[in-house]
């Protein structure tokens, strides 16, 4: 019952995080290693499930360099921590206010 966006590259991740990902999304990066950037949609003002938030984090340490890893540190945030520093490369971020969770990395049963 929720959507997850996953970004594919550098430019691509660039483009869901600046452009397309509301300030009240919640944003996920696996910690450490290169990935792509992890957007779980909020609709409205309801705060997502911890299950949901578990299931985004594991999506995003999948689609990272850590994908073989046991257990891998994600840290999201709202959108709206997360900038970009001026002259930086694409899909290069920083974020305030972030919590770092473990997951492991896989993609949800269907």
């Amino acid at each position: 019952g929720f959507e997850v966006w996953v970004g594919k590259n550098s430019a691509n991740n660039e483009l869901l995080t600046m452009k397309y990902a509301k300030p009240n999304d919640l944003w996920f990066h696996a910690r450490g290693a290169s990935g792509s950037h992890t957007v779980l949609r909020v609709h409205g003002s309801v705060a997502p499930k911890k299950e949901a938030i578990f299931q985004t984090a594991s999506i995003a340490a999948y689609y990272s360099k850590m994908r073989n890893a046991g257990n891998v540190p994600v840290a999201y945030c709202e959108r709206k921590f997360v900038r970009k520093p001026k002259g930086s490369h694409a899909g290069t971020v920083v974020l305030e206010r972030e919590k770092v969770i473990f997951v492991q990395p896989r993609l949800p049963q269907i």
